[in-house]
């Protein structure tokens, strides 16, 4: 089975995503409530894709220069 042509996410929970991030699990929950992050997982587990946190970071980083 090819994966080519397939994007695949690198989901983490949202323990992990805030701390790739450096910031409080809640402040990973209101980027995703706030349409900045998307939220992946079941209701119980939330999960966030990892390039997507390190995309918002860089952009925030640029925005800061």
């Amino acid at each position: 089975m090819s994966t080519e042509g397939r994007t695949s996410r690198r989901a983490v929970p949202t323990q992990l995503a805030a701390l790739a991030a450096g910031v409080t699990e809640a402040t990973i929950r209101k980027w995703a409530s706030r349409g900045k992050l998307t939220r992946y997982g079941r209701p119980s587990r939330a999960e966030y894709d990892l390039d997507e946190i390190l995309s918002l970071l860089a952009q925030k980083e640029a925005a800061l220069t």
